[in-house]
């Protein structure tokens, strides 16, 4: 339904939240009945344009999308949904206990092997 022009100029579009990652996986999962080249991705998620090809590879290695030259898919449906309840998971527990520290895994690791 369109809005008046004076309602247009006034309208603040809600800002798209996540990583490129996430905004491109959105994407293409909302239109999962096609397949786009890697520009077309960027102008509709609002990625750089240079940034796009690098996550999308990075995707297709987790399988999460899926690539015929020059075309990018949506990859496995219930594969992607896992990720997304995994990547989920992983940051209502950061919320709730705080960031992991690297540095304290590591240490906790070699306390371990020198027991």
């Amino acid at each position: 339904m369109p809005i008046s022009i004076d309602s247009f100029d006034e309208y603040d579009a809600p800002e798209q939240s996540g990583t490129n990652a996430e905004k491109i996986v959105r994407f293409l999962a909302e239109n999962q009945d096609k397949a786009f080249k890697a520009t077309e991705i960027a102008a509709a998620t609002g990625v750089n344009e240079n940034s796009v090809p690098p996550v999308l590879t990075r995707l297709r290695s987790r399988n999460l999308v899926r690539h015929k030259e020059p075309y990018w898919a949506i990859g496995d449906p219930a594969h992607v949904r896992e990720a997304f309840a995994l990547q989920s998971t992983t940051a209502v527990l950061d919320e709730r206990l705080g960031d992991e520290d690297r540095a304290q895994w590591l240490e906790a690791g070699a306390e371990s092997t020198d027991q």
